[in-house]
């Protein structure tokens, strides 16, 4: 199959993440809008184009307090950089369905390579529309540090209130552009 566009489909979509919150649970939340940019041959990855962009201001903790702090100058600063982008520059094949997709990861102004383990989940039809779909998921962990995301606070009991470490994942149901 030859490479195709594939718009995302943000209902049946999800990008997400968690982090060690006072040293002993994760916290979790979600961004509410996003968008990405998907050329590729769904059966093959490797030769895919992918860019995506995320409104950092749609961060969803279920916390508004928190919400509110994450948006400050303290974390993502969404006054001054409102996205936080990823636009892909190197993929590899490491079985079946699976990928390392390697790129350019912008956050808070601060560009640093990342890699996402990547599973393409396959395609269906829709039986509403009668157009293809396809499924793609993926995480990587960052340090939010590398990204100059340093605030934290010192716990009583020792320890931080805030990991370094963050998973991000995602969920992506994509529809071939007709």
């Amino acid at each position: 199959m030859a490479r195709e566009t594939f718009n995302v489909d943000t209902v049946h979509s999800e990008v997400g993440f968690s982090v060690k919150h006072m040293m002993i649970s994760k916290a979790k939340g979600h961004f509410n809008d996003f968008d990405a940019v998907i050329e590729a041959d769904p059966e093959n990855l490797e030769d895919a184009k992918v860019e995506a962009t995320i409104d950092v201001s749609s961060i969803d903790t279920k916390n508004n307090d928190r919400d509110d702090h994450l948006r400050s100058a303290d974390f993502f600063d969404v006054e001054n950089h409102p996205k936080a982008t990823f636009v892909a520059n190197d993929i590899k094949k490491k079985s079946d369905n699976n990928y390392e997709v390697t790129g350019d990861f912008t956050m808070v102004g601060t560009t640093k390579p990342v890699t996402f383990n990547v599973v393409s989940e396959g395609q269906s039809k829709d039986p509403m529309s009668g157009n293809i779909v396809a499924g793609f998921s993926g995480e990587t962990t960052i340090n939010r540090k590398d990204f100059g995301l340093t605030w934290n606070a010192a716990l009583e009991t020792g320890g931080v209130l805030v990991g370094d470490e963050v998973k991000i994942t995602f969920e992506i149901e994509a529809h071939k552009a007709e």
